[in-house]
């Protein structure tokens, strides 16, 4: 296995990232729970860290699918929940990062609201939501919010979808 990176996002349930991520190839972890933009306790919205092969899978790719898999696009009033964010680790990322934004805006009729932070601080889900789509996907919320979302990944980015993992 080569080098492990990671990058974090946020933007729909952490529940619902995590299942995105999990089903990527490529992507060999995924840690889910709430991220912070400063220090403040009511800064932490849900996320997830994406650990993942940079030789099997690039940053880009990964933003585009996060992008194509949450309400990139739309205000709404749980955005302080759910907040539209790419979390870098290093300066290089979130360069990266920034690009990727710019170049992916055309595919997109309306803005993108997404926003590139630096990663400041983590704090886990609790453990009995962790794989919470792997763990039972025929769950009323799974096939409501997930199973919708799993279809766009391998729709738009099938080369990259683990289709063993999500029966495709």
């Amino acid at each position: 296995m080569g080098t492990i990176s990671k990058i974090a996002f946020g933007g729909g349930c952490h529940w619902c990232t995590e299942a995105i991520f999990m089903s990527v190839n490529g992507v060999v972890g995924v840690d889910q729970g709430f991220i912070s933009i400063d220090t403040g306790e009511d800064s932490f919205s849900e996320a997830v860290i994406v650990y993942y092969q940079a030789d099997k899978i690039g940053l880009h790719v990964l933003i585009s699918i996060h992008l194509y898999t949450h309400r990139s696009t739309s205000v709404h009033s749980m955005r302080k929940k759910y907040r539209s964010a790419i979390y870098t680790f290093n300066e290089a990322d979130r360069k990266s990062a920034e690009t990727s934004l710019e170049i992916l805006q055309q595919q997109f009729s309306t803005p993108l609201i997404t926003q590139v932070y630096p990663f400041k601080a983590f704090r886990f889900s609790d453990e009995m939501f962790h794989n919470y789509y792997y763990t039972d996907p025929n769950k009323p919320f799974c096939t409501s919010y997930i199973v919708p979302k799993l279809k766009v990944l391998f729709r738009e980015f099938g080369l990259y979808a683990n289709k063993e993992r999500i029966g495709g």
